[in-house]
């Protein structure tokens, strides 16, 4: 048996993902047990460590919120496939799932603009961008995206057109972020994420986050982060 943090941390991330990928759900207790060689507590010792290191957002009863791009409540957006129905974690996350999950290559990602309440809803597909002309605003800047994790995937929406966003710039009291039209939030959500169902997925550091995002048509002092994302 193995008995250091890394093989448990790494069995217990992979036990998340395939969970959510396959099932919509993150794992059940026995399950993250069985991931851990039969025990709960180290599995828990696990998601802990792994929320330490971004790859999950745990809440205070230690339940898995969060497996980008997977929510395990609605934050927005419901992500329908052929088989699997997932909560998207924002706007970026949502448009991922086709591209990370092998066996659902097209979804239905519906939602409502923040501005104005009117529903959308997009087939998201990984073979060319949807058209429409939704855009989707960024609240926080890449280098405080995990200061509060929640918040900002809460605030990673899309909506009708800019003067939507503007709207509920105003009425809520925030300040603008960042503004992106569908083709472009496909273009980041592409790639983002591959590799996270596969055994030694690492995040990216800063130099190769700021490359990525250059080449999906993202420059400038709000796609700069701070450290791995």
């Amino acid at each position: 048996m193995r008995d250091d943090d890394a093989s448990w941390d790494e069995d217990v991330r992979l036990a998340v993902y395939r969970a959510f990928a396959g099932r919509g759900r993150a794992p059940s207790a026995p399950e993250l047990a069985d991931a851990a060689g039969g025990s709960l507590a180290v599995a828990k010792q696990a998601l802990h460590r792994l929320a330490d290191a971004h790859h999950l957002v745990l809440d205070e009863w230690e339940h898995v919120v969060l497996a980008h791009p997977f929510a395990a409540r609605s934050l927005g957006f419901s992500v329908m496939g052929s088989r699997t129905l997932w909560w998207g974690g924002c706007a970026w996350d949502s448009f991922a799932v086709p591209h990370l999950v092998a066996a659902e290559p097209e979804v239905l990602i519906a939602t409502r603009c923040p501005g104005c309440g009117q529903p959308h809803a997009l087939v998201v597909n990984r073979a060319e961008p949807p058209e429409g002309a939704q855009v989707a605003h960024f609240l926080v800047p890449a280098a405080r995206m995990w200061d509060d994790v929640l918040h900002t995937c809460a605030h990673q929406r899309l909506f009708c057109c800019e003067s939507c966003v503007d709207a509920w710039l105003a009425a809520s009291g925030e300040a603008k972020g960042y503004v992106v039209d569908l083709v472009t939030l496909w273009r980041l959500a592409r790639g983002w994420y591959a590799g996270r169902l596969e055994r030694g997925y690492r995040r990216r550091e800063p130099a190769d986050a700021v490359a990525y995002f250059a080449e999906a048509g993202l420059t400038g002092p709000f796609w700069a982060p701070a450290g791995r994302v």
